[in-house]
């Protein structure tokens, strides 16, 4: 894969912390016309100490630090408060792990083409961006799996094209975020549309899922397809009134095709990703992320325990 040369905003917080981010864009659709989001929730400081069999895991590398990719907006994993400070389940989740390692974590906006790349020229260490686990990115990546959600549809508000369950998409338009496992599934739909008597899903990969959104409001694209929770953030919090309504399929409430989203790692340290699993354990064990998936209305995708590549 190409590598490329980003510049980032990063941001330095000590493991008690919170987030501070300036100069960045935001997403308009889940958020004000501002780059804001009123309706998030304030950063949730668990102000954890460091758990001292944890952090004798972490390789002496990242004794002074560890360097997180996020890619911003994707709510509520990751959004911007009307201080332009990054927040949300993500760089929360990142502060907890660092507490628990007791070591300074670095959060850095990072574009979503870019996380994979980011990683292998070494100017970040983790990616911590709801990013889905799957078979193909464990080629590159391993995860310390942290949720596990399906995918859901958007519609235009009042759904004026009638549609009901993901086989209303076949033969139509529908927008999704480039490189994402949701174009990838909605492809792989076209034997079954056909079978129905309908074309394939026509899918058209945007850079960023607020192009998919905007797609949608302009009339380009019937739906967006995307991760569950983030689909229902946005259905319910889109800044500048309703815009959005949020498709539930009574057979599948939760979304279609569930998928765990993790922590991702290069595969090439191991040693990493064993301290992180050991930290996100010790928040499971203790509470603190059952807190933290309370606090961002995430309860419904939380693991039982951190498993390491889970996606298949």
């Amino acid at each position: 894969m190409r590598l490329f040369k980003e510049t980032v905003a990063a941001l330095v917080i000590a493991p008690a912390l919170v987030l501070a981010a300036a100069g960045c864009s935001a997403d308009n659709d889940a958020a004000g016309s501002s780059g804001t989001d009123p309706a998030a929730p304030e950063v949730l400081d668990l102000k954890l100490g460091t758990d001292p069999a944890v952090a004798a895991k972490l390789p002496d590398k990242y004794k002074n630090g560890i360097r997180v990719a996020i890619d911003v907006p994707n709510p509520p994993f990751e959004m911007f408060d009307s201080n332009q400070r990054i927040i949300g389940f993500d760089p929360d989740l990142a502060t907890a792990l660092g507490q628990k390692l007791g070591v300074r974590v670095t959060v850095n906006q990072v574009p979503w083409e870019s996380l994979l790349p980011s990683l292998q020229s070494g100017q970040q260490d983790i990616i911590v961006t709801g990013m889905n686990d799957t078979v193909e990115r464990q080629a590159n990546l391993d995860f310390v799996d942290y949720v596990q959600g399906g995918f859901s549809i958007l519609v235009a508000e009042g759904n004026p094209e009638g549609i009901k369950t993901i086989h209303d998409l076949c033969g139509r338009n529908v927008a999704v975020q480039k490189s994402t496992v949701q174009g990838e599934i909605l492809r792989d739909m076209a034997a079954e549309c056909q079978a129905r008597g309908s074309e394939p899903v026509v899918v058209s990969e945007l850079p960023a899922e607020e192009d998919a959104r905007t797609a949608v409001r302009a009339g380009k694209a019937v739906a967006d397809v995307f991760d569950s929770a983030q689909a229902k953030y946005v259905a319910e919090n889109a800044g500048g009134g309703k815009h959005f309504d949020l498709i539930v399929d009574p057979e599948h409430p939760n979304g279609y095709f569930p998928v765990y989203s993790g922590i991702a790692v290069l595969k090439s340290n191991p040693q990493l990703t064993a301290a992180l699993q050991a930290a996100l354990q010790s928040l499971i064990d203790d509470g603190s992320y059952t807190k933290l998936l309370d606090h961002h209305g995430l309860s419904a995708y939380g693991l039982k325990e951190a498993t390491l590549n889970a996606g298949k």
